[in-house]
């Protein structure tokens, strides 16, 4: 019988790593399918929370907080690109030239984990900014990636018009990052086990099946 695990996927929609983990942690979970049920929640992380509306030019960001040279990040891209392909995941990094801020992708997140939907929008979302090179602050286009995911456009809409699940997003954010997660991705099983980074699916799927097999690993209520 499988052993139910909950999965606790912390990382923000303008994280390539994230994207890479995700569809690593897919791809590890069929491997697994016969001994991990896996109950996935993808909880909010902002890697620039105060970001302007009108977003970044990608480069001098990376610049300004990583000081990574011009060769140093086309390095990175490729090596994105690549690890991208190996998960199935395609990154367009040459269109890709603004980062934004992603608050309002997060609330509507909360919100599509009520109506069942969060892993579909989340990586709605990840293919909207990595592979198609789209503003994910721009509401417009948050609307339509709702909509292509089977969620209800106009109540979407209600809530990118007001505040609604904005403290939620805040309180999630602030308690992971008490717990330590100062990173992104970081993957959190049964509230215990932390794996962190875009891992490859291997090593992902040796974690779940070392947590599956452990007589603690019923998940904490």
């Amino acid at each position: 019988m499988a052993k139910q695990l909950r999965i606790d996927f912390v990382s923000d929609v303008s994280c390539p790593w994230c994207a890479i983990g995700l569809s690593s942690l897919e791809l590890a979970l069929a491997r697994v399918k016969t001994a991990v049920a896996a109950d996935i929640h993808f909880q909010p992380f902002e890697l620039n929370p105060d970001m302007g509306p009108d977003g970044q030019d990608i480069v001098e960001h990376i610049t300004e907080k990583y000081g990574a040279t011009a060769e140093q990040q086309a390095n990175s891209r490729e090596m994105i690109r690549q690890r991208g392909l190996d998960v199935g995941f395609t990154f367009d990094m040459e269109k890709r030239g603004r980062i934004y801020n992603t608050f309002d992708a997060h609330r509507l997140l909360s919100w599509a984990e009520e109506e069942g939907r969060q892993r579909d929008l989340k990586m709605a979302l990840f293919e909207a900014y990595f592979t198609h090179c789209q503003d994910p602050s721009c509401h417009d286009v948050l609307l339509d990636v709702v909509e292509r995911v089977g969620l209800d456009r106009e109540r979407a809409q209600r809530i990118l018009e007001s505040d609604e699940y904005a403290d939620e997003v805040r309180e999630r954010e602030q308690f992971f990052q008490r717990a330590g997660i100062h990173s992104v991705p970081a993957i959190v099983i049964n509230q215990r086990h932390l794996i962190s980074g875009g891992q490859p699916p291997e090593v992902f799927e040796q974690a779940l099946r070392e947590i599956a097999s452990r007589d603690d690993a019923a998940p904490r209520q």
